[in-house]
């Protein structure tokens, strides 16, 4: 059988629109999930590979952190997180999660078992500097998650002691209920899918099989990071208890704002105050960056509102398309108290630039005069 080699749209593989609900996301899944499903199609390696490709689509467009990414950015969004581009670890996980229990009973009573799951992911809130989320830091994240327990090694019961089979379900961890035509095979709720009861629980967990730990680990997040992002540290989350990999320790950042600079994506704005002088004179001035100080010529005769935009001083893109550009926005200060020799030398200057208008300032009056003359003429 053929396989397929591309990946294709996330939006055409589940046929649903781009403006899809979340509830018509998960009803697209679930009727493609149990047409390829390896069990209803044993030794088929083409419905095998679309039962992955669902799952795929599925558990990036019902994520809205990761559908957002991928609508911006496409597949390529999706690569940052160091998985090889397929963002599923188990394509039967995602299955189990989305029909419960119900799962063991859809291709006539033969489940899969009992499987291996992942550990629980970690949310943690990690606060940055507008200067270190520009241009990147290392943190110390301390937090704390359950990790197995090392006095029985995870197993529940006091060492040296075995469990015993459930009576309930008789060792199989399903119960089975049959109501007319419909056969549905459910999780025994007695040892809840173990199979097994624990008599003699192990002191240090309480038969829990995890104890909670503090753990502290030095982060670094990426120049350009902004609040809303969530950085995942694959692996550093809850440990499972039935053999399956670590869950992650999801960080969602906030950035403190900055006294001088506006972001605006990986865009920066900053208000740079001059002198009249300054702006009539010109010159160099000094301007902050996030890289340090940095020195510009002020062009002479600069207006109030005038923008100069300093091209890759910005902020890095976290997606690696380099960096953004700085806005400077000239605001030009009018003193509001003078000295007496200022007062005298803008008086002198008030009465040459009275004797040599500009251009601007002799069209105004020209027509400003025109205007009065016009409103005389017609009162006479």
């Amino acid at each position: 059988m053929s396989t397929m080699a591309a990946k294709r749209d996330y939006y055409e593989v589940l046929g649903v629109r781009r403006d899809a609900t979340e509830a018509q996301i998960k009803a697209a899944y679930k009727e493609l999930a149990i047409k390829y499903h390896p069990d209803k199609n044993p030794g088929d390696e083409e419905a095998a590979q679309r039962f992955k490709e669902v799952a795929e689509a599925y558990e990036v467009l019902r994520d809205p952190e990761k559908r957002s990414r991928y609508d911006r950015f496409g597949h390529a969004g999706l690569e940052r997180g160091g998985r090889g581009g397929f963002p599923v670890d188990d394509p039967f996980a995602i299955f189990e999660g989305a029909f419960g229990d119900l799962f063991e009973g859809l291709f006539g009573g033969r489940g899969r078992g009992r499987r291996a799951g992942r550990g629980g992911d970690i949310h943690c809130d990690v606060t940055l500097e507008f200067l270190e989320a520009a241009r990147g830091a290392r943190k110390r994240i301390r937090y704390e998650r359950l990790e197995l327990c090392r006095t029985c090694q995870g197993s529940g019961m006091r060492p040296g002691t075995r469990a015993e089979t459930c009576r309930y379900c008789g060792g199989s961890g399903q119960v089975v209920q049959v109501s007319g035509f419909f056969r549905v095979q459910t999780t025994c709720p007695a040892c809840r899918g173990e199979g097994q009861q624990i008599r003699d629980p192990c002191p240090e967990c309480q038969g829990a099989r995890q104890v909670r730990r503090r753990v502290e680990r030095e982060v670094d997040f990426p120049p350009g990071v902004d609040t809303g992002h969530v950085l995942p540290l694959r692996g550093e989350g809850h440990e499972s208890t039935s053999g399956g990999a670590p869950g992650d320790l999801l960080c969602h950042i906030k950035v403190k704002p900055h006294k001088l600079f506006k972001r605006h994506g990986p865009d920066l704005i900053c208000e740079v105050p001059v002198s009249m002088a300054q702006a009539a004179l010109g010159g160099e001035i000094e301007v902050p960056t996030i890289d340090g100080p940095m020195r510009i010529t002020l062009p002479a005769g600069t207006q109030p509102g005038s923008q100069i935009e300093l091209r890759g001083r910005g902020l890095a893109d976290p997606n690696g398309r380099g960096r953004g550009d700085l806005l400077l926005l000239i605001q030009v200060e009018i003193p509001q108290q003078l000295t007496a020799r200022q007062r005298e030398l803008l008086q002198a200057f008030a009465q040459e630039e009275e004797r040599n208008q500009s251009r601007a300032q002799k069209s105004f009056l020209e027509k400003l005069k025109s205007l009065f003359v016009s409103e005389e003429d017609s009162a006479a």
